[in-house]
């Protein structure tokens, strides 16, 4: 399954919200350096679906706020 992210690294709080069909904001506390709020974003995903972090894989937007991810079953 192939879902939208809006990725809003540095927040205050880590949290996801659902804001369409297959998309989603994911906030981190984690700031965008070095791939830490990708791995965080990553291992939101893992819980919120309930499948291995390994499971998880960005396919576009490493260095956007906007990314897609493949999420494998």
């Amino acid at each position: 399954m192939k879902i939208l992210i809006k990725a809003k690294p540095g927040a205050s709080q880590t949290e996801i919200k659902k804001t369409g069909h297959l998309s989603y904001s994911v906030s981190v506390k984690e700031p965008a350096v070095n791939g830490r709020a990708n791995q965080a974003i990553a291992k939101v995903l893992a819980n919120y679906f309930q499948v291995s972090i390994s499971r998880i894989n960005i396919i576009k937007g490493r260095r956007s706020r906007n990314k897609i991810v493949e999420i494998e079953d």
